[in-house]
Order: structure tokens, then sequence, then C-alpha cells
């Protein structure tokens, strides 16, 4: 390690090459690393010094590695890349105080609350964080243990475990549901007020799709309600402001309860699921481990992959 540093003169120079190299800009590094390009620069120009030869080819407005500098950023970065998944798995085990599930704010308030109190019987002294949001995050670099993700159960760099299939009916308030005029055949809920779901990120199925699925002419629906949160979606319906889309696994209970009612002989198997997603990369510590097994357990999946 002495002769490392004298080659190097400082670990943060390493840090700065990796991140100027695979920019090919210093000026993209800098952005990166929040100092100022000079700075880069100069660490560069030391590194070149101590090691006695050029990493870079400068021109204008634009650097390309040197055969020198493609040797060492190949080593570099694969040795960056190894520290980089240890620091992550030794700070996750560290953070051993509580385990956070990232989730829709809809599944949050009607999947996940309602069992919470079951949760914390049988698991008392886990600190669970239930976190929501308008996307998907990235669970490593924002350090979520678990989140929901919608698809096919395929994704790169994280485990899937089927938590519920997608099955879509429309649902109403009771009383917009009576209330509605001749709902002999799918094709006459063009003619009812629809409510919309417009994520502004996350991909989700449309009323369209629904009336295409059941052989119904693609004419977009275009009267009722436009929201951006599912969440937002149920309270309308249960307000009584027309039909929409009901997710099964969300909407089971509030069915049950009489808030909502469904024409489930119309339900729609997309072909995709639910699913609950964790880290490849970063173990679980033992709590989030426990959390992934209860969710999975209240799911309606075959269990874990």
């Amino acid at each position: 390690m002495q002769e490392l540093w004298k080659l190097v003169t400082s670990p943060r120079h390493l840090i700065v090459f990796e991140a100027a190299a695979r920019y090919g800009s210093f000026t993209r590094a800098a952005a990166e690393l929040n100092v100022q390009q000079p700075a880069v620069s100069a660490s560069i120009a030391q590194l070149e010094a101590s090691l006695g030869v050029l990493l870079f080819d400068r021109a204008h407005r634009k650097v390309g590695l040197t055969h020198a500098g493609e040797r060492l950023f190949s080593d570099v970065s694969a040795a960056l890349n190894r520290i980089l998944q240890s620091a992550r798995e030794v700070h996750q085990r560290g953070r051993n105080d509580h385990v956070t599930v990232s989730v829709s704010s809809a599944f949050a308030n009607y999947w996940m609350v309602p069992r919470l109190q079951q949760f914390h019987d049988s698991h008392p002294g886990i600190d669970l964080r239930v976190q929501t949001s308008d996307r998907e995050p990235d669970i490593d670099a924002e350090g979520i243990s678990l989140a929901i993700r919608r698809g096919d159960g395929s994704w790169p760099g994280v485990h899937a475990a089927l938590i519920a299939h997608e099955v879509i009916s429309p649902i109403a308030s009771p009383q917009v549901m009576a209330a509605a005029v001749n709902l002999a055949t799918p094709a006459n809920l063009l003619h009812e007020r629809l409510i919309h779901l417009e994520e502004p990120v996350r991909e989700r199925p449309t009323w369209q799709a629904w009336f295409a699925h059941h052989d119904i002419p693609a004419r977009a629906p275009k009267a009722g309600l436009r929201l951006n949160d599912y969440a937002l979606v149920l309270q309308a319906a249960m307000a009584g402001e027309g039909f929409a889309f009901g997710w099964r696994h969300v909407t089971l209970r509030l069915i049950e309860q009489g808030l909502l009612a469904a024409k489930s002989d119309w339900a729609w198997r997309t072909g995709k699921g639910f699913y609950l997603v964790w880290s490849k990369t970063v173990p679980l510590i033992p709590q989030a481990e426990q959390v992934r097994d209860w969710m999975i357990g209240m799911g309606e999946g075959e269990g874990r992959p």
C-alpha cells in the first residue's frame, strides 16, 4: 500500500479520474463530484505527474483516454465498483433500526394500512416505514429495502415475488352502480361518467385499453373526471363521481365493506402483476427479510422465486 500511495498520492485522484474517464469530460465529472472544474483538472494533472504518463488527450471541448488511461480506467472502475458494493452492504447492515417499503399511495392506504396491526402483532419491535412515491424508486441508490412494482416480474438488479395478479373490474359507489342504466354489456359503460387515472410517470392501463380487451371499438372515452393518483380515484368513486378502474387487490376490502360495488364478471386479467422487489446487490437485513416474507405471505402469489 505504501507503493500505491506514492504512485497515486491520494485515493481522491482515482475517484476523480474514474468520473472524468467515464464522462469523457472534466466539466461533467466536476458536476457529479460537486467540485469546480479546475479542481478536477488539477487532480488529474497530479495523478499524471505521479505516474509519469499522460492519461488523457486534451481536445478543445472534449477529453479522451490515452492507451495508458484506458488500462488504468478498466481496473480503477472495476475496483471502485467493488468498493461501492461493499460499502452499500455495510451501510445497509448498519441501518438496522428500520425497514423502508416504497409503495403507491393507494397501495399504502388500502393494502398496507389495513394489515399493519396484524404485522405489528406478529413482528413486534420492527420499525416499519411505509414511503409513498409517484414513481418507481432506485432502491439501491435511495436506500430502500423493499418496493412494489407493476409489471411481468422481470427487472434487472432486483429479486421479485408476486403479491397480486393484475385484475381490473369497473367499480363505483353502490348508489352509482344501482342507478346506472342498462349495464347489460361492457359497451354500455361508454354512456356512463368515467373516472380516468392519468399518472405522470408510472404506466397504467386506460379505459380505452379496457374497452379494447372487451372487443369494443377503440374510441377513447373523453367525458369524466381525470386524476393523477389512484388513491384520489378511489375517493372519487366512493363519493359517487362515476365508474373507475378497480384493481382487485386494492379494492377487495372496500367492496366487502360496502363502500364500493364492482362488475366482477367484466374483470380484465392483464397478464401483469404487482411484485415485491428487493436488491440483488445489497443483502436485506434480518428485519427486512421478515417484512418481505410477511408481505409475500399476505399476497396471492406463490411464494418467493
